[in-house]
């Protein structure tokens, strides 16, 4: 995958496009040759100044120092604390989301917003348990962002399969 993305950031540089290069912590072995390519962004510059790289990676310690300290560094960490999760689930839900059953009369919005204030408390506890470790658990897992929107899509869907 090393050359490939050599080749895309070549190409990317002279016209303008971006590029993004994800879980580069797996490719140990290719971070000097990125470690290379982006020192010469400093000293000979890229042909189209719209040229953007973005790279994702977790922390690792063979991620190359040079990269981090001549780029924008972002972070996102889960908020701490239950009620800062339940806040920061509710937000990332959204109004549209709660008054999105409104279908056979508001049937569906009865269980519909009782279940997701469920499953974001769910959420929130299962965040706010990976700060005790292993303890009771067989296998560490980040119930992230992407688990909570796939949960709440199938419950979407359940609900709508309700009859009564």
């Amino acid at each position: 995958q090393g050359p490939v993305a050599e080749k895309l950031i070549q190409g990317s540089t002279k016209r303008g496009e971006w590029v993004c290069l994800m879980n580069c912590h797996l490719a140990v072995s290719w971070m000097g040759s990125l470690e290379k390519i982006v020192d010469g962004f400093s000293t000979q510059g890229v042909e189209d100044e719209n040229f953007r790289l973005w790279l994702t990676s977790m922390p690792s310690p063979s991620f190359p120092v040079a990269v981090l300290q001549n780029g924008i560094k972002l972070t996102n960490e889960p908020p701490r604390g239950m009620r800062a999760n339940l806040i920061g689930t509710f937000t990332m839900f959204g109004t549209d989301e709660w008054d999105c059953m409104t279908e056979r009369d508001g049937r569906d919005a009865m269980y519909w917003r009782k279940l997701l204030v469920g499953l974001a408390f769910f959420h929130a506890v299962v965040q706010e348990r990976r700060k005790y470790g292993p303890l009771g658990w067989n296998i560490r897992y980040e119930f992230n962002t992407s688990d909570i929107l796939c949960a709440k899509d199938v419950l979407k869907m359940f609900v709508k399969k309700i009859r009564q």
